[in-house]
């Protein structure tokens, strides 16, 4: 077990005081059997008149602010600090029947899943690239499966960090050959979706070890990934962008069908577009000694 302190910092600059509309944030981590939340707090400045908390349809955790004050710079600035269980080696204990692929899902189970079985990006060439995964003739293990489309995409794509909004295509990212960790979670729920697997998006963070910093990309920013539905096993974590299977160093915060429901951040503001200077973001998870008490605050 880790002792992991999550700090979050968004910064909104603008040339001239504007006013805010309501700003969601996704900032607090799913709670779990590998996952306790030890404490959390979170400042935001100009301080919102307003700030209430709700579960989304996913049951992730929503903050929703609202503001009085215009400003010409907002902040939000979380610290979360949290005990992360990982499972070193995982072996799932998937059902008989979903051991190999290709499987069928429960007609229990089927009902729930459709929209995680459902294709959200229109793309012909997604399915051929996910069929070089399978055994040329018979069944695949399942779990070889997957594991296989996670290390072909760290090894075949190359790394790119993205500002822009949004993601790509898959179909963009397969004629590239390179992404965001975003674009690469996309990428592998559309391939898995395609092979009739149910899958959903993760955003998150991810916990960079000193002895991992050369071989990790993405740190000092939120992070995404996928989770792939298996009957025996639940939802499993896949991070392609890191050849990462299971939850080994990845702390969840939201999970959705499509990445648009899953941003950290959003929101609006009133006044001049060309008003708008910049965004930083910055993100740090360390590790800490034990012992930390318990408690939740907010400023706000």
């Amino acid at each position: 077990m880790r002792l992991l302190t999550v700090r979050h910092v968004t910064t909104y600059r603008y040339s001239e005081p504007v006013r805010f509309g309501e700003h969601r944030m996704m900032f607090r981590p799913r709670e779990s059997h590998d996952l306790r939340l030890v404490s959390t707090k979170l400042n935001i400045l100009p301080r919102p008149s307003d700030l209430r908390w709700l579960h989304d349809v996913f049951d992730n955790s929503v903050a929703i602010a609202t503001f009085d004050e215009p400003a010409s710079e907002l902040r939000f600035d979380s610290t979360v600090t949290l005990e992360h269980i990982e499972t070193a080696l995982p072996d799932y204990a998937l059902e008989i029947d979903a051991q190999s692929y290709p499987f069928q899902y429960s007609d229990d189970e089927r009902p729930d899943l459709v929209r995680a079985l459902t294709r959200h990006y229109p793309c012909d060439d997604i399915a051929p690239w996910a069929a070089r995964f399978l055994a040329q003739s018979g069944s695949t293990p399942t779990m070889t499966l997957l594991h296989s489309m996670t290390r072909g995409i760290k090894e075949e794509f190359t790394y790119q960090r993205r500002s822009e909004k949004g993601v790509q295509n898959p179909c963009e990212t397969l004629r590239l050959g390179s992404g965001s960790c975003r674009d690469f979670a996309v990428l592998m729920m559309e391939a898995v979706r395609s092979l009739g697997l149910a899958a959903r998006f993760v955003s998150g963070y991810i916990f960079v070890p000193d002895t991992d910093r050369s071989a990790t990309v993405g740190g000092g920013a939120t992070h995404a990934w996928m989770q792939a539905y298996l009957p025996g096993a639940g939802w499993v974590d896949f991070d392609p962008t890191h050849s990462i299977v299971g939850n080994r160093n990845l702390i969840r915060v939201a999970v959705a069908w499509d990445q648009r429901n899953a941003l950290p951040l959003w929101g609006t503001f009133v006044g001049p577009a060309s008003s708008f200077l910049d965004m930083d973001v910055d993100v740090s998870v360390i590790e800490e000694a034990e012992g930390v008490d318990g408690h939740t605050r907010i400023d706000a």
